[in-house]
């Protein structure tokens, strides 16, 4: 402290600060307020100003807490008034879809009266195995729905057959499943050959069938309409399955078989019809 004071440095830092002291001094006498207050003031102005900075913090916090919570309320509602309107649009949507499966039954009963007793169903899930064609609907035995009951598109060309049912589902055969074995018949000008369709797993993943057992006699042609022959009377006659797309020889080379074309687009249904009752006509 001694060096301090005794260096030049040290002397000047020490007259400046007498002279601080009695500008300070000299201005509380000489402002006409009272020295004491305005010490005071002089004092206890840093702590206001920090008051007051605590003040104006405090309501902008609180500002913003209420923006925030007025905020969080109005995307509470907005929510809620896209959740009605959802709801709404599903309903719309739902009444669509019922009125376009009316007309479509309406359609189909005026086109084939013989087929008695329709019922519309929903594909819900289409089979993942590689080994089979399938898809399932949305009704099944509560709706009277049963095995080996036709399934049909809604322009009435044949889907499939129900292979397994369940109390509200049911799993269809499309008609290039494996599985599938029935009647069927060429209709051309001339007359009609009939033969069985069946399934073929090459065939399948080509989404093709086949015609088989055809008659030696019988010409066909590419183009060619393939219907169901009804015989037997499980599946009901003349739903249109497919064209034919070219004819084959068996690998033994003894018989011959036609490749059909499903008329059906088996990979975008969503809507079917299951023929739970037709008429038998001889």
């Amino acid at each position: 402290m001694k060096k301090l004071f005794n260096s030049s440095g040290g002397l000047v830092l020490l007259i400046a600060l007498l002279l601080a002291a009695i500008t300070l001094v000299v201005s509380l006498f000489l402002s006409g307020a009272n020295p004491a207050a305005n010490l005071w003031g002089i004092v206890t102005t840093p702590f206001r100003s920090a008051g007051t900075a605590v003040a104006d913090w405090a309501e902008r916090t609180f500002t913003d807490h209420y923006r925030a919570e007025t905020l969080e309320e109005e995307v509470d509602r907005l929510r809620k008034e896209l959740a009605a309107a959802q709801r709404e649009a599903r309903v719309g949507q739902e009444a669509m879809e019922e009125n376009e499966n009316l007309r479509s039954l309406l359609g189909l009963r005026q086109k084939r009266s013989d087929l008695t007793e329709l019922e519309s169903a929903t594909v819900t899930a289409r089979g993942l195995s590689n080994w089979e064609s399938s898809f399932t609907i949305s009704k099944g035995s509560n709706y009277g729905l049963a095995k080996d009951q036709c399934v049909i598109d809604a322009y009435g060309d044949l889907v499939g057959v129900v292979s397994e049912v369940g109390y509200n589902w049911a799993t269809v055969l499309t008609v290039v499943d494996t599985d599938i074995d029935m009647g069927g018949k060429v209709s051309r000008p001339g007359g009609q050959a009939a033969a069985v369709l069946e399934g073929d797993f090459a065939l399948m993943t080509q989404g093709r069938l086949k015609l088989s057992y055809l008659p030696e006699e019988t010409l066909l042609r590419a183009g060619d309409l393939v219907l169901t022959s009804g015989r037997g009377g499980v599946y009901p006659p003349d739903l249109v399955v497919g064209s034919v797309e070219s004819v084959q020889n068996d690998p033994s080379g003894m018989t011959r078989y036609a490749v059909v074309v499903p008329q059906a687009d088996l990979g975008a249904l969503s809507q079917v019809f299951v023929i739970k009752s037709f008429d038998i006509v001889e």
